[in-house]
């Protein structure tokens, strides 16, 4: 469980839902025992009329020792710690009950509060087990392929950065790395929250993949605890089993609860002098009773007990920790890393959200756009004359075009070039079939006092326009066409921009290094609010910063590494694609772990069911201490007053467990998540 009064505060990379004292379950069995002891208690001195100094006090005592083992040593640990917290008022309340001879009460009250507390802890568990489950995915071996030997078997934690590792079919994968042989889909829905089995394949230089691991697209990498499928894998190690996409994961989900949410951190003050204050009321209701009413020591003492422990907190102690517990678990299994109650809270009270273009709203790679032939006579040599002479470049659009336009010519008809010549800045010539093929911008041809046809013309600048990088080609001395490249927008850009929208977020703005132009052009196909172009670096920081003066709290969206400093200035900074990325995990509030925008919709409606169910828990904890605090000045005892206390608890936290199957396969709530159409691209 989440720090609390109830159970003390975890240590640093240590699950918070362990007891320093022992297991919840030996917890259960002492309530038990203190059930069994109480109930013999009562039974000896009602059935049997046994007299109390006897049989009864034995079990009574025995009561004690079992009710109030576990809540002795939490107390002495707050206490030492300068707090006086929850156990420390139960405990004084069965300690006063005993002074004054009321054993059984003072029984009941440890019984029912140690049976409360163990299943709140069995209950918070299932919370907990779907986070420490995810430790359990990676196997315990994997077989290794060293030189020219047959594989053998060792333990994962021997695995050294560079082995081959053999991934059977329909085996998991014991570690991170990328694949040198094979071909198969994995099932990466453990690490990435990606509902669908992703395609693998081999990346074309291992040695090269190696010193440029950031660079691997993810049709190469693969993670430990996700479940091959059909094909076999040959993989490179790139992290070691403590430094794995799923070990840091469930490391940074296990201590999400250091970083409190706002709410929590208002709970926390007002404890600070609420506990003083129950004691200062309870003195005054012992004094007032006993000397200003004139009751019976024994009757004020016993008044001023029962409301110690009805205003004892309880309830309010664990709403917020159990709420923000559940909710990261419920993160976590779609794939979303939330660190801690803070960003988890403040993401959906967001009033604008920014987005980095490349990468983020787009693919972060330039890809054919348009087409554009200067007549129909010429659409027939257009591609083909483009084809060749690209196919000798190296540039990256030259890479965009032979991919994304060798399909429309079929192989025999393919055209050759030959003697390349690059002008730089403008374009590249060549010889097809004995003719120059030129390839360029427009300032190529204006070198050559050279002028577009008129309906090229208009083609030119209404390709230009919509942001596109164009690129003319003329053959023969004859212009042919023209071609416009640029960084596609994802398909969800547009879906998630709106479904953003649709959840209240007031503002959407993007920012790009890229020239206003482009970015123009991509804001008004994705349907952002704003779109601010020819940003450098710290100008992106900047406007983040005077983004928050007018929207805050903002949230930033970006692909990483790069859009850190950006994403540092937000209230709330989202990663995508962070699976695999150290850096990326640990510089993020939230990490995205596939490259998947819709993610980001889910995650703040998942924030505010969180919200809804901490206001929820509150306002039940206080109602409900209200109440007892009312009820016991007209009778109702301390065995009543603590069984409704610890009922409103497991009210509170089974509320909370509501967030462990939120949106449960609505992860996108309609967005369809395109793959990125050009991945082929990226390879190595």
């Amino acid at each position: 469980m989440t720090s609390s009064p109830r159970n003390g505060t975890a240590k640093p990379g240590e699950s918070s839902t362990e007891h320093d004292h022992g297991s919840s379950r030996m917890e259960l069995w002492f309530a038990i025992l203190a059930g069994v002891t109480y109930g013999a208690g009562m039974l000896a001195e009602l059935v049997f009329d046994l007299p109390m100094v006897g049989v009864p006090l034995i079990f009574f005592l025995a009561t004690y020792f079992f009710g109030g083992f576990f809540t002795i040593r939490t107390a002495v640990r707050s206490t030492r710690q300068g707090k006086f917290e929850v156990d420390f008022l139960m405990l004084v309340a069965a300690f006063g009950a005993a002074l004054i001879g009321r054993w059984a009460e003072g029984a009941v009250l440890l019984f029912l509060f140690s049976l409360g507390h163990a299943l709140e802890e069995y209950a918070m568990s299932r919370a907990s087990k779907s986070i420490e489950a995810l430790a359990e995915l990676a196997p315990r071996t994997a077989l290794v392929r060293r030189g020219d030997a047959d594989p053998v078997e060792v333990p994962v934690e021997d695995l050294a950065v560079g082995d081959i590792i053999v991934i059977r079919p329909n085996s998991r994968v014991p570690s991170d790395g990328f694949v040198v042989t094979g071909r198969s889909a994995i099932d990466q829905s453990a690490v990435t929250g990606e509902s669908i089995p992703v395609e693998k394949e081999p990346v074309d230089d291992p040695e090269r993949a190696l010193r440029n691991l950031a660079g691997l697209p993810a049709a190469n990498k693969v993670f430990a605890g996700t479940v091959n499928g059909a094909g076999a894998l040959e993989v490179v190690v790139t992290a070691t089993a403590a430094d794995s996409t799923l070990s840091r994961v469930v490391e940074l989900v296990r201590n999400a609860d250091q970083s409190k949410s706002p709410t929590q951190l208002f709970i926390d003050r007002f404890q600070r002098w609420y506990v003083p204050a129950v004691i200062i009321g309870v003195l005054v209701t012992l004094l007032v009773s006993w000397l200003g009413l004139a009751s019976p020591f024994n009757a004020a003492f016993y008044l001023a007990m029962t409301v110690l422990v009805a205003a004892s907190p309880c309830a309010l102690a664990i709403a917020t920790p159990a709420a923000v517990l559940a909710g990261v678990a419920r993160a976590a299994r779609a794939g979303v890393l939330v660190k801690g109650g803070a960003p988890l809270e403040t993401l959906g009270k967001v009033k604008a959200v920014a987005f980095d273009k490349t990468g983020t709203l787009t693919w972060g790679m330039p890809a054919v756009t348009s087409v554009s032939p200067v007549a129909e006579d010429a659409g027939s040599r257009l591609v083909p004359i483009l084809l060749a002479v690209e196919a000798l470049s190296d540039h990256p659009l030259a890479d965009a075009i032979v991919r994304d336009l060798s399909g429309q010519v079929p192989e025999q008809e393919r055209l050759t070039a030959t003697d390349l010549n690059s002008v730089t800045g403008r374009g590249v010539r060549a010889n097809v079939e004995g003719e120059m093929a030129e390839v360029g911008n427009l300032r190529m041809f204006q070198e050559q006092d050279l002028a577009l046809p008129e309906q090229l013309q208009a083609a030119y600048e209404q390709t230009r326009n919509s942001g596109q990088t164009v690129m003319i080609v003329r053959y023969a001395g004859r212009f042919l066409g023209l071609v416009g490249v640029m960084d596609a927008a994802r398909g969800e850009s547009t879906q998630v921009v709106s479904a953003l929208r649709d959840t209240g977020i007031g503002q959407t703005v993007m920012i790009s290094g890229d020239n206003q132009q482009v970015a123009d052009a991509v804001g008004r196909e994705v349907g952002v609010d704003t779109a601010l172009g020819d940003l450098l670096p710290e100008d992106k920081v900047t406007q983040i910063g005077q983004l928050r003066e007018r929207y805050e709290p903002i949230a930033m969206v970006g692909d990483g590494v790069n859009d850190a400093p950006a994403m540092a200035r937000a209230d709330v900074g989202i990663a995508m694609g962070a699976a695999g990325s150290t850096v990326a995990l640990e510089t993020c509030d939230i990490a995205l772990m596939s490259d998947d925008l819709g993610r980001v919709p889910f995650a703040v409606r998942l924030s505010r069911a969180t919200s809804r169910i901490i206001a929820q828990n509150l306002a039940a904890s206080l109602l409900v201490v209200a109440f007892l605090i009312v009820m016991t000045f007209f009778g109702l005892n301390i065995g009543a007053v603590v069984l409704i206390h610890e009922g409103s608890t497991l009210v509170v936290v089974a509320n909370a467990l509501r967030l462990l199957s939120f949106g449960r396969g609505k992860e996108h709530h309609g967005i369809e998540h395109e793959d990125n159409p050009h991945a082929a691209a990226q390879q190595t």
